[in-house]
């Protein structure tokens, strides 16, 4: 057994992000300013896209996105039931109404047939979500929101890295939304970005996020003197920090060397765990690529003899820190109060939720600690 514990989802902090967290305490500019706008231009630029809006969180990007969109009272939001609440809590905190599309039990991603049976008069738009860094299927989904006039907000907090056929994920739909948590592919400890092709989207993002402010604060002194700000509309205290983007900007300069990484940790997962009794990620096509922000097993007692919790408990016992991603949104009781929603009513999602176990995979593991994982997956399964 390990000596230390293997936390789970480790990001992989260097030197060069903690030299710029040091400058940027000694400039004591620790809001936003020139390091948010530098890190914004590289995640464009890594994108594609002409606009990108840094924010304290994916959180509050989804609820912006939602707001700048038009969305709100007596509209419907169709999203999946595997995904964290966030994505849900986001169209409910805009006014509108979440409405839950099963999964394809294969890619854990939302089914595009799903979505269309749920479609009513009051659905506005499609909200998926690149479930662990797999691609959803846009083009059917794009498809339906052509035909029905819907907006479509791609979820991509695990999917900084994901391309759909030649396109990077966040810049096919209206708008698309990343996440920088800790454990995040790319981190600033907390932080989100919207991604958008539209001006016009990207200015009303940018001002709701500083309380609906015309200008940012270190943007007001200019060659023709101090420019006052006005308030345009009632926003919110969402904005990202330069002392959160100096960590950002650098992250994103080594995110192939990341990916290759984390693709060496991937595959050898697959080999060592190919003859045990659990379910393995599903491959993705070769014109598309995920990810890999979560390797998810799929633990079935009837198949395994232990549940999935008891298999957590028992990595746990061996220091492997693990996660749960996700328990299926139907099944948490405050949207069951508030919508009527019962577990069974998406019934992938279930199964999946029930089962899926994320096992350790980040950069920052060495050869040692994937070894350590394998060994205590294989002990716990008695295999």
């Amino acid at each position: 057994m390990r000596q230390s514990y293997l936390v789970f989802g480790q990001p992989l902090i260097e030197q060069p992000e903690i030299d710029e967290v040091l400058a940027c305490l000694r400039s004591a500019w620790l809001g936003t300013g020139p390091r948010a706008a530098e890190f914004e231009r590289r995640i464009a630029a890594y994108k594609g896209v002409p606009h990108a809006v840094g924010l304290n969180s994916c959180t509050a990007g989804l609820h912006l996105g939602c707001l700048v969109l038009g969305l709100g009272q007596g509209d419907e939001v169709i999203t999946t039931p595997m995904t964290f609440c966030a994505s849900v809590n986001a169209i409910v905190h805009a006014g509108a109404t979440p409405v839950l599309a099963d999964v394809d039990p294969v890619t854990m991603n939302i089914d595009p047939e799903q979505v269309r049976r749920r479609i009513t008069p009051r659905t506005r738009a499609i909200l998926p979500v690149h479930f662990a860094g797999r691609a959803c299927d846009m083009d059917a989904l794009m498809s339906i929101a052509k035909e029905h006039d819907l907006r479509v907000i791609e979820d991509c907090a695990h999917a900084i890295e994901t391309e759909y056929r030649g396109q990077k994920a966040g810049a096919i739909g209206d708008l698309g939304v990343l996440s920088f948590y800790s454990t995040k592919n790319i981190v600033t400890g907390e932080g989100g970005m919207v991604l958008t092709r539209d001006p016009d989207l990207a200015k009303r993002t940018k001002m709701m996020g500083l309380h609906g402010m015309s200008a940012d604060a270190w943007k007001r002194f200019t060659d023709d003197g101090y420019k006052h700000y006005d308030v345009e509309e009632v926003g919110f205290k969402y904005n990202l920090m330069d002392l959160q983007a100096a960590i950002g900007m650098h992250q994103i300069t080594r995110i192939e060397a990341y990916w290759q990484r984390r693709l060496v940790i991937w595959n050898r997962y697959l080999r060592e765990f190919a003859d045990l009794p659990i379910g393995l990620p599903a491959p993705w096509p070769a014109n598309e690529r995920h990810a890999l922000h979560l390797f998810t097993i799929l633990v079935d007692e009837r198949r395994c003899g232990i549940s999935r919790d008891e298999m957590l408990m028992r990595l746990h016992r061996q220091n492997i820190g693990t996660g749960v991603h996700y328990r299926a949104i139907p099944g948490m009781s405050v949207y069951q109060r508030r919508y009527g929603w019962r577990a069974d009513d998406c019934p992938h999602a279930k199964t999946i939720g029930d089962r899926t176990l994320s096992l350790p995979l980040s950069a920052k593991l060495t050869d040692d600690d994937v070894g350590d994982v394998i060994n205590a997956v294989k002990q716990a399964l008695g295999a």
